[in-house]
């Protein structure tokens, strides 16, 4: 549970019902809403995202109290009488977008900006300012809505079980990475630059190699995340090491490359070991070593309220970004939250044929739901790893595929 600015803790919740009870952050406009197509699940993992950072840094108008927790895999273990479909007993990945399955956009596959979920703004997620109010799942259990619509049930159950550290990543991260490759236009033969080596540059780094590109070079400061990326076959450049399109062009013999994914989005810094912060650097640095014609995908959040940036404009989310030099070079941007759903079933076969690694590639890390707090402590610092939290002890002796 977040409460203030630096600080986590872990508390005593109820129970979840078929309802959306008013509480912290909850728009005014759901509270009490009715679930019957909703399920309870029994949370098996529940991950820590950059996105939670955000909020825990205080660069959100996050409420004190919200209950943390938008990746989430689960059983369910209750489910709403106009559930059709989803069982009891199933294991299910929740993504993080909340959707209804009924309003124009959800029919468009665009789930990530649903209508008829937040009654704020599109957009509906668990446990995250501004997006409804729908009760995070860094808990024990939690209630997910349009059950039939939003989960993805996994085939065999203890196959599932067995896989299931790679599987929890499908609710936001890898589909996300898989996002940010796709809209920049990877493919097989591809040259590929990811800015930022968190876990979400590195989702995308293994998925621009699972969409057949050439060559993979991710960017970063820090040299254990850095370290990582080399492990699975990326190419790496330390932007406080000199010009990226310089250490780029050593790599490939040209500045430039076919594809960019801005894995770092509001909070980035400026190029430099000491740099200070710098909202549009990523943005700016992409588009001057993308090819002209190329694209640039944008999973990075960027918010509308900043209210930790020392930066007067930023505060608003208005960024200094070059769009004339992106104009010129006739550059494609696409931006917004990841469609889960669009991509999810596809990336579970990929899972569970093991055609990708994705737990090792972003460095999966187990811990109990008891040690959050030090998992966003470590996170906070640069830990080279995607904390998985395990309420039950359900990934007990699971490894990575």
């Amino acid at each position: 549970m977040y409460l203030k600015p630096g600080v986590v803790e872990v508390r005593t919740i109820d129970y979840p019902a078929l309802e959306l009870r008013d509480g912290p952050g909850v728009a005014p406009g759901n509270a009490g809403r009715k679930c019957r197509h909703g399920v309870v699940l029994k949370v098996l993992a529940s991950n820590i995202c950059g996105s939670d950072q955000h909020m825990v840094r205080g660069r959100t108008t996050a409420p004190e109290g919200l209950v943390l927790g938008h990746e989430i895999t689960g059983e369910v273990v209750e489910r709403g009488p106009d559930v059709e479909f989803i069982e009891v007993g199933d294991v299910v990945s929740v993504p993080f977008n909340i959707a209804c399955g009924r309003c124009r956009n959800c029919k468009e596959r665009r789930t990530g900006i649903c209508l008829n979920v937040n009654p704020v703004r599109p957009g509906g997620a668990y446990g995250y300012v501004d997006m409804g109010g729908w009760v995070g799942g860094q808990a024990e259990y939690v209630m997910a809505p349009y059950a039939d619509f939003n989960l993805l049930r996994f085939p065999d159950r203890e196959e599932a079980r067995e896989k299931l550290l790679d599987l929890a990543m499908l609710s936001d991260i890898f589909p996300t990475g898989f996002h940010g490759a796709r809209t920049a236009g990877v493919g097989p033969g591809s040259t590929v630059y990811v800015a930022g080596a968190g876990p979400v540059g590195l989702a995308t780094a293994a998925a621009a190699q699972l969409l057949g590109a050439a060559v993979v070079i991710v960017g970063d400061l820090n040299a254990d995340r850095l370290a990582q990326a080399r492990g699975f076959g990326c190419e790496t450049v330390d932007v406080g090491q000199g010009p990226v399109e310089d250490q780029i062009a050593q790599i490939l013999g040209t500045p430039e490359v076919d594809a960019a994914v801005d894995a770092v989005g509001f909070e980035a810094r400026g190029h430099g070991p000491d740099a200070a912060e710098e909202p549009a650097t990523v943005l700016n640095s992409l588009m001057g070593i993308t090819r002209a014609g190329g694209a640039l995908g944008i999973p990075g959040l960027y918010v509308t309220e900043d209210p930790g940036s020392s930066d007067q404009d930023a505060r608003t989310g208005t960024l200094k970004v070059r769009l004339g030099l992106g104009w010129a070079k006739s550059h494609r941007f696409t931006t917004g939250q990841c469609p889960v759903m669009r991509y999810h079933r596809e990336l579970m076969e990929a899972i569970l044929h093991e055609r990708v690694h994705i737990a090792k590639a972003v460095g999966a890390t187990v811990i109990g739901l008891e040690d959050a707090p030090r998992g966003y402590a470590e996170f906070d610092r640069g830990a080279s790893r995607k904390y998985v939290l395990d309420p039950h002890g359900s990934l007990e002796g699971v490894r990575p595929v």
